[in-house]
């Protein structure tokens, strides 16, 4: 806040302007820097970065040691399409048969129940545990809870899901089937390139087998 001082008595000389002093009060503007600086302090505190593990592919040639061994009735993958479609098959295609090939969306009927169903018995321990956590024993710390989370998630029971992204998918939908895995509690999944194989479902799939079982290309 500025204030004006003014200057001189009733002696001074008639007509001569009266000395002024001009002083500003900074201590307002302090005050608001102050609180702008904590304002920004907390935000940034609570602002904590959602950390995500995605495999994603490799160009170096795995050994048979490395590979990770998956039983075929654990596995499923996904194959995101053009106009919002995703195809999907369980353990290793059937090439012959054009129908192992099956088409759904992102609708929470469609991706999320075949995960749901197929990840139940993970899932079905994960809901238990939240409600522990916010119900029953309100006093678990979030540490134990993730702690308890991972352990759950990684368990030999738990689906693992291959997520290829084709030419005509975009990124929307690989954010929305990433957003799948931790809805359905799934915490083994990986982002790995289409193979001629899957090229071959995905056509045979749309032409309704046209191609034929003579024309399928090796598995692998």
């Amino acid at each position: 806040m500025a204030e004006v001082q003014q200057s001189g008595g009733g002696d001074e000389k008639k007509g001569k302007p009266k000395k002024q002093t001009l002083r500003v009060d900074f201590t307002p503007m302090v005050d608001m820097n102050m609180l702008l600086i904590c304002f920004f302090m907390f935000c940034t505190t609570l602002s904590k970065p959602q950390i995500m593990d995605i495999a994603m592919p490799t160009d170096q040639k795995l050994t048979d040691e490395d590979e990770v061994k998956v039983k075929e009735s654990k596995a499923i993958t996904l194959i995101l399409g053009e106009d919002n479609k995703i195809y999907y098959y369980t353990g290793m295609p059937k090439y012959s048969d054009y129908t192992t090939l099956k088409e759904t969306d992102y609708s929470p009927e469609g991706l999320r129940k075949i995960l749901l169903e197929r990840n139940a018995p993970i899932a079905a321990k994960m809901k238990e545990l939240r409600h522990e956590k916010f119900v029953t024993n309100r006093r678990m710390t979030e540490e134990e809870f993730k702690t308890r989370s991972k352990e759950i998630k990684e368990d030999k029971d738990g689906q693992v899901v291959v997520i290829k992204p084709t030419s005509e998918a975009n990124y929307k939908n690989l954010v929305d089937a990433l957003d799948e895995m931790q809805i359905c509690s799934i915490a083994k999944y990986a982002i790995v390139d289409m193979t001629e194989g899957d090229q071959f479902l995905l056509e045979n799939l749309k032409s309704k087998g046209a191609y034929g079982a003579s024309a399928a290309p090796p598995k692998n």
